[in-house]
């Protein structure tokens, strides 16, 4: 999550799998007063994750947020290695009411104890264990590493790595080597399964977060992804992509708020944050966590601030003890965007990375610009998908719009709720005025 330090960091096992693969190959309902309840049919998880290094400051957290929320996620590097500390946080959290999701960066081969202490959790703890966060980032890292620099460094130290693959090497640095976007498709899949094969017998939910190639993640093998809502980033477009992927795929998802700057105070106000959390409730989620990372000098609770702690309580107290019967329900989709097949493709501009090891190619532009123009007239009403032989399309939404497609203008008849960007922007205030009104819940933007 905190992607500054996440960026330097690629395990072995991607590596390995990238360079043997590069030396080896040269319809769901819609109601249009539909609501969100929140039921027993229903469970709906809110949190905050501790990225702290004690038990000490994990009480604290817990025992601020433990009566508005009913969600710890226990995400500390140290904590991870700690049996001892790791096991009293859990307690502690569990004994206070919550449920956890406990973090590994990485089921450690010199920490053997992590899978037995995941089983002793599950027979201990049952449901209250939701699962476990597995590794970081999965897609988003090698989409932003700097494997150009990488492999520069190895052809000018004459490594080991590139005498063995110096064909390769030299052709993706002189832009020879072909664009095999299926490739790097299994690949990444590869490289995931590979990292939660530990845990492919297990009955535990597998977690992660990330803020592209949601699809691929999903393809990898894990049962929920969070989506990253932060950075300046669409907070629309990253639900779109990550529910299409869930509802096609059959997963669940969730949302994390996370950082808006790359320095102090890092987390937007807390009444952008509300509206965040808001937004992605109404569009599905089922989990929506609170990044709580660094720890800040004078603040014993990490990074979460009192203004962050109100939104929270709000939330929980509109949301989650009063469930208002006219809050919209954006959570199935009007119609879907179908991207190619394996088209790893960051969406964050027009000239983003494919799979991190290309730039953008003749398709991107027309990709890019369908993507806004939907997004712009479906807004939370739009999934976005891939074609995929195992995931088929047809007969699951009432539209569905292709990448090649010419669409340059949609006609009003073809919609019932032009949700845009504007609205996951709105202010609290408003939204509150929206939902408080008597009349139906459709905005006419």
């Amino acid at each position: 999550m905190n992607r500054k330090r996440k960026l330097g960091v690629v395990t072995g096992a991607l590596l390995a799998l990238l360079l043997v693969t590069f030396a080896v190959n040269i319809g769901f309902a819609f109601s249009e007063n539909s609501t969100l309840t929140i039921g027993k049919n229903s469970p709906f998880y809110v949190g905050v994750t501790f990225g702290g290094n004690t038990t000490a400051d994990a009480k604290l957290l817990i025992d601020r947020v433990k009566s508005y929320t009913n969600l710890f996620v226990i995400q500390s590097g140290p904590v991870s290695k700690n049996e001892t500390e790791l096991t009293q946080i859990s307690e502690y959290a569990i004994d206070a009411g919550l449920n956890i999701i406990v973090y590994f960066g990485y089921l450690d081969t010199q920490n053997p104890w992590q899978l037995q202490w995941l089983n002793m959790a599950k027979q201990q703890w049952g449901d209250k264990l939701l699962g476990v966060y597995l590794d970081d980032e999965p897609s988003g890292i090698p989409l932003d590493y700097n494997w150009t620099g990488y492999f520069t460094a190895q052809k000018l130290e004459n490594s080991t790595v590139y005498q063995t693959h110096a064909f390769a090497i030299d052709g993706i640095l002189n832009g020879t080597y072909p664009h095999d976007y299926d490739q790097a498709a299994e690949l990444s899949q590869a490289a995931i399964e590979r990292n939660l094969a530990p845990l492919k017998n297990s009955s535990l939910t597998i977690f992660s977060s990330d803020y592209a190639l949601y699809w691929f993640d999903y393809k990898g093998g894990y049962d929920v992804m969070l989506t990253q809502l932060g950075w300046n980033e669409s907070i629309t477009q990253n639900i779109d992509l990550i529910r299409g992927a869930a509802q096609m795929q059959n997963k669940a998802w969730g949302a994390i708020i996370t950082w808006k700057y790359t320095q102090p105070p890092y987390l937007d106000t807390g009444d952008a944050v509300y509206n965040q959390m808001l937004t992605a409730y109404e569009a599905g989620a089922k989990y929506v966590i609170l990044f709580n990372y660094p720890q800040l000098t004078g603040n014993p609770y990490g990074t979460l601030q009192d203004e962050h702690f109100v939104a929270l309580q709000k939330f929980w107290n509109t949301i989650m003890q009063t469930p208002r019967t006219n809050l919209p329900d954006f959570s199935q989709a009007q119609a879907a965007l179908v991207l190619p097949a394996n088209y790893g493709f960051g969406l964050r501009r027009p000239d983003d990375r494919i799979w991190g090891y290309w730039g953008p190619d003749e398709n991107s532009a027309q990709i890019w610009n369908i993507t806004q123009n939907l997004i712009s007239v479906y807004g939370l009403r739009l999934d976005i998908v891939y074609v995929d032989s195992a995931f088929p399309v047809e007969g699951k939404y009432p539209q569905v719009y292709y990448w090649n497609q010419s669409v340059t203008t949609l006609q009003n008849n073809e919609l019932s709720l032009p949700f845009s960007d504007s609205f996951a922007n709105m202010t609290s205030e408003c939204r509150v005025m929206m939902y408080e009104s008597p009349e139906s819940s459709t905005i006419v933007m």
